[in-house]
């Protein structure tokens, strides 16, 4: 991999990467910011699965997104309790840098046992790729906490431009930009993970090189709203409530919800440390299954609005229930002449989509993550993407979990794969022929 492409990884002290498809199928202290929550524990209850856990206690990490609303839920409503871990804490991080690092560090150190991640930070962790000393960090992948509810937010100043889901009409709009020595500016929150590649993708699909024709920065969520506030950049992608407060405070407007760009595309993940995993496997399956029924608890539009209260408190959000209650329905107005949407399959979903499974972690999908790296060249062509799923995916845990806890048969996917994915410029992703995903790509780094 170049020093170009190794660079593009620094991100936050310490954080390093390199790479790794064969393209034939698929200690530091807590950080004092970090706000713990805790409930009162009522008496567990064995559900499934033979004796209780191994142990009682789990400490996670979540960023304040909807993306982390099971892990949240979960907490408040009790159900970490009901799977026998009655000492579970819930800790709020500061960015994707912090969440990483006390990832690494573990919970004996005062970091984190598990966490909610943008794909594929897991597989960087477990290669190595994003630990200060290059050292792997056995992970593996649990479960998908959502889809969707996320989205590319824009500055006000470029109003009129039509700078839309589709912007193959304005590229000379960003030419112009950047020939005037101030390149259109947009932030992500993590390098090379789904926030940086859903915005790459709506650039690349439009014809504009997001390598050549703007410039791409690095910022925590919460940070995204005070930049765009001040000026310093002009789009940015992350998760709502995010984006969807730029058009409520008159900052901007969203040029495009990302359930438009991948309709029921994956979003973020749960994902443990593979040492503490191997040692508590009852622990780790009481965990999935808390997780998997406040997945399907927050899915119940009837709880939606519970739901909002419980995210909007101090200890969570810390923002208005009247932020959270438009986008975590599906209600965007988009801003900027485009029609609004008022339908809750666009916004967050946690348990079931118009695809099927939720919450069930395919294998097909980290692979496009994965390749997805490999265009940018982020990872070498020669990327063993089969190779590094089959270690750190662990569907088969999602699916012991769904069976102990009597979940119906039809809601258990049958295959590893979600089959042929379309985006919404035409073009197709199959896990089994990276290959020819590749190939089809006009603007990439690779060469295929």
């Amino acid at each position: 991999m170049s020093k170009l492409s190794r660079r593009r990884f620094l991100y936050t002290a310490g954080a390093t990467t390199a790479g790794t498809i064969l393209l034939n199928a698929c200690t530091n202290p807590p950080n004092p910011n970090q706000q713990q929550t805790t409930t009162t524990a009522s008496p567990a209850v064995n559900v499934g699965g033979g004796e209780g856990p191994e142990v009682t206690t789990a400490r996670l990490g979540y960023i304040p997104i909807f993306e982390s609303t099971p892990i949240i839920i979960a907490k408040v409503k009790g159900f970490f309790d009901k799977y026998g871990m009655t000492d579970v804490q819930v800790v709020k991080q500061a960015s994707w840098g912090a969440l990483r690092d006390n990832v690494i560090i573990g919970s004996q150190g005062g970091g984190l046992d598990a966490a909610q991640f943008q794909m594929p930070m897991p597989y960087f962790l477990n290669e190595g790729l994003i630990t200060a000393d290059k050292s792997k960090l056995p992970m593996y992948v649990l479960l998908q906490t959502s889809t969707q509810g996320n989205g590319i937010a824009i500055a006000g100043k470029h109003s009129g431009k039509n700078m839309h889901l589709n912007l193959s009409q304005v590229k000379s709009y960003f030419t112009q930009l950047k020939g005037g020595g101030t390149p259109f500016t947009a932030a992500y929150t993590f390098p090379g993970a789904n926030q940086e590649l859903w915005i790459r993708y709506w650039l690349a699909a439009g014809g504009i090189d997001p390598d050549a024709d703007v410039k791409l920065i690095a910022v925590p969520p919460p940070q995204t709203v005070a930049n765009m506030k001040t000026g310093t950049m002009d789009g940015f992608s992350t998760g709502d409530p995010w984006p969807y407060r730029i058009v409520q405070e008159n900052i901007g407007f969203m040029a495009t919800l990302t359930a438009q760009i991948w309709p029921a595309h994956p979003e973020e993940y749960f994902a443990v440390r593979a040492d503490w995993a191997d040692q508590y496997p009852k622990a780790t399956k009481a965990i999935m299954k808390a997780l998997m029924e406040a997945q399907q608890w927050v899915d119940d539009p009837a709880n939606r609005d519970e739901a909002i209260q419980i995210l909007s408190g101090r200890e969570y959000f810390n923002l208005a229930a009247d932020i959270l209650t438009p986008p975590m329905k599906g209600q965007y107005n988009l801003g900027d002449g485009q029609p609004a949407i008022n339908d809750i399959n666009m916004g967050p979903l946690f348990w079931k989509d118009p695809r099927g499974s939720v919450s069930y972690p395919y294998k097909s999908h980290d692979a496009w993550f994965l390749t997805e790296n490999i265009r940018w060249g982020m990872l070498p062509l020669d990327t063993d993407v089969k190779g590094w799923i089959d270690k750190v995916n662990r569907e088969d845990l999602w699916r012991e979990a769904a069976k102990e806890m009597g979940i119906a048969d039809a809601d258990i996917p049958k295959e590893t794969t979600r089959g042929v994915e379309t985006f919404f410029d035409g073009i197709t992703f199959d896990a089994n022929d990276p290959t020819a995903y590749l190939k089809s790509l006009q603007i990439k780094k690779v060469s295929v």
